[in-house]
C-alpha cells in the first residue's frame, strides 16, 4: 500500500532547494540568462509521464521487493540526439520485450520493464577537462549538455540542449507508447520483436522453444476460457534516467491535481549515481522530497553508515517501492562488500528494493584503447549477488543493465567469445560499452537457470 504522509523530513522541501546544497557533475553555462530561458521554457512543456504512472511503478516496485516480481532495467548507457530513430528505438524495445519474456516464462514472475531511455542524455563524467596534445576543452557530458566532437564550439555547454533533449524524449516516449498501444508488445505475437541480424545466433533456437512454449499456454488457456486473454495485449512500460542536471530536472517537476506532494514528469522512476550520492549533496536534496520511486547506485567506496543515511533521507516514512538500492560492485569486489551492507540494512528495517548493475563496477580497458566489459565478469556479478541476497536471507529484485539492440561489438566474451581484435568492429558507444543484443539475451537466459537463487527468501 502506497502511503501519502508528508514526512518531517520533507518539510521546507522545494524542487529549488536544492540549491542550498552543494551541487557536483553540473556544467558550466556562460550565458546565465540563455539558462533561464531555456529553463523557462522547459518548465511550460507539457510533461512527459504521468503521476498515475508514476504510483503504478512504485507499487509494482514494492511487489518486486516482496518477491512477487523482477524488475528487468536497462538500455543505453547515454542516448544521443542521432538515435532518436524509429528502427533504433524499436530494436531496444524489441530487445527489452525478448529478455522479459524469458524471465517471465524461466522465473513464472511478472517482470516490470524500465527502460533507461526518453532522458538519458547526460552522463558524469570523473573529470570536468579533457586535454589533447595540449589543448585543454570542457569534457563530453552527453547531448543534453554538448557534443563529443573536441572543438571549443562542439564542447560548449548550450542551455538549448536541455529544451531539446525534451522534446527527443517526447518523441521517443510518444514512439514506444505507440508501439505498445498499437500491439506490438502483444504476447500473443512475439514474432514482431525479431531482430533480422540475430537469426542465427547460439541461443536463438532456445529462445524460439520458449515463444513456442508461450504461444501453447496462451492458447490452451483461451481455449479453456472460451475467450481472448486481454491481459497480454498490451504489456507496462515504464521510464527512467540518471536524475543529473539539476536545473533540468526542477524545471520538470510539478504538482498534480489530487495528489498530494511534487512530481518529477520527466520521467517514472530517476536515480542518484554514485558520484552525485553526498547525503549533504543537492541531488540527495532534491530526489529526498519528489513522489516518484528513485534510486541509489552504490559501490565499494561507500561506507555502510553513509548507505544507512541515504536510506533514512530517501525514504523517511519506510514506503515500499520508494527506495532502491542499485549495487555495482564489481565481479572482485561483491563477495567483500555486499554481504555487510544488507545486514546493516536489514537490522535498521530500512524497506528498498535491491537491484545488481553488473556493468559499472567491470569496467576495464583493452589493449587496443577502447573501454570494455567483460560478459563472465557481468555474468559473475550477478551469480554472486543472488547467491549473497540468498544467504543474507535478502531478495535480490532484478537487474540494471547497459545494453542496445544493435550489432555492436563494445563487450568481450559472450557465445560467439567477442575477442578485443573484434571490438573494433563496431564499437559506437560514445561513453561506456554496451552488451549487444546476442549477449543481453544470453544473460536474461543465464538468469533464469539461476531460478532457485532468483525465488529468493
Amino acid at each position: 500500500m502506497t502511503s501519502h504522509k508528508t514526512s518531517d523530513a520533507a518539510q521546507g522541501w522545494t524542487p529549488d532547494s536544492w540549491q542550498s546544497r552543494p551541487a557536483v557533475q553540473q556544467p558550466t553555462y556562460l550565458d546565465p540568462a540563455a539558462l533561464g530561458q531555456a529553463l523557462a521554457e522547459l518548465s511550460s512543456l507539457p510533461p512527459l509521464v504521468t503521476s498515475w504512472e508514476v504510483n503504478n511503478l512504485k507499487a509494482q516496485l514494492a511487489e518486486a521487493q516482496a518477491g512477487s516480481r523482477f524488475v528487468l532495467q536497462g538500455g543505453d548507457c547515454a542516448e544521443s540526439f542521432a538515435d532518436c530513430e524509429s528502427t533504433i528505438i524499436a530494436n531496444r524495445l524489441k530487445v527489452l520485450m525478448q529478455m522479459s519474456l524469458v524471465l517471465v516464462h524461466g522465473l513464472r514472475k511478472r517482470v516490470v520493464r524500465i527502460g533507461r531511455f526518453a532522458g538519458q542524455y547526460a552522463k558524469p563524467r570523473s573529470a570536468d577537462t579533457e586535454t589533447r596534445d595540449g589543448i585543454t576543452l570542457p569534457c563530453y557530458r552527453g547531448d543534453l549538455v554538448n557534443l563529443p566532437e573536441f572543438t571549443a564550439a562542439a564542447r560548449a555547454a548550450d542551455p538549448q540542449r536541455l529544451v531539446e533533449g525534451h522534446k527527443r524524449s517526447a518523441m521517443t516516449m510518444n514512439f514506444t507508447r505507440g508501439l505498445i498501444d498499437g500491439g506490438f508488445a502483444d504476447l500473443h505475437h512475439p514474432e514482431y520483436w525479431n531482430l533480422d541480424w540475430v537469426e542465427h545466433v547460439p541461443h536463438a533456437n532456445e529462445y524460439r522453444e520458449r515463444v513456442e512454449a508461450i504461444g501453447e499456454s496462451l492458447r490452451f488457456f483461451e481455449t479453456l476460457a472460451g475467450q481472448t486473454i486481454s491481459d497480454f495485449n498490451r504489456v507496462e512500460f515504464y521510464t527512467s534516467h540518471e536524475a543529473l542536471l539539476l536545473n533540468a530536472e526542477a524545471a520538470q517537476t510539478r504538482r498534480v491535481p489530487r495528489q498530494p506532494g511534487w512530481y518529477n514528469l520527466a520521467t517514472h522512476f530517476p536515480w542518484i549515481g554514485m558520484r552525485t550520492a553526498a547525503v549533504d549533496g543537492a541531488h540527495v536534496e532534491y530526489c529526498r522530497g519528489i513522489r516518484n520511486p528513485v534510486g541509489v547506485k552504490v559501490s565499494p567506496s561507500m561506507s555502510t553508515e553513509w548507505v544507512l543515511q541515504l536510506c533514512e533521507l530517501l525514504n523517511p516514512d519506510n514506503e515500499p517501492g520508494r527506495l532502491t538500492l542499485i549495487h555495482r560492485m564489481g565481479n572482485g569486489k561483491i563477495a567483500q562488500h555486499l554481504p555487510g551492507l544488507i545486514d546493516a540494512v536489514r537490522a535498521r528495517g530500512h524497506q528498498v528494493l535491491w537491484l545488481c548493475d553488473p556493468m559499472h563496477g567491470n569496467t576495464q580497458t583493452a589493449g587496443n584503447g577502447l573501454k570494455t566489459r567483460a560478459f563472465s565478469d557481468i555474468l559473475g556479478e550477478i551469480e554472486q549477488a543472488f547467491a549473497i541476497h540468498a544467504d543474507c536471507g535478502s531478495r535480490l529484485g532484478g537487474v540494471h543493465l547497459e545494453l542496445t539492440g544493435e550489432d555492436v561489438t563494445e563487450c568481450l566474451g559472450g557465445a560467439r567469445d567477442l575477442s578485443e581484435t573484434d571490438l573494433e568492429r563496431a564499437y559506437r558507444s560514445a561513453v561506456d560499452p554496451r552488451l549487444n543484443y546476442e549477449q543481453a539475451l544470453e544473460l536474461a537466459l543465464r538468469i533464469v537457470s539461476l531460478k532457485g537463487a532468483v525465488a529468493g527468501a
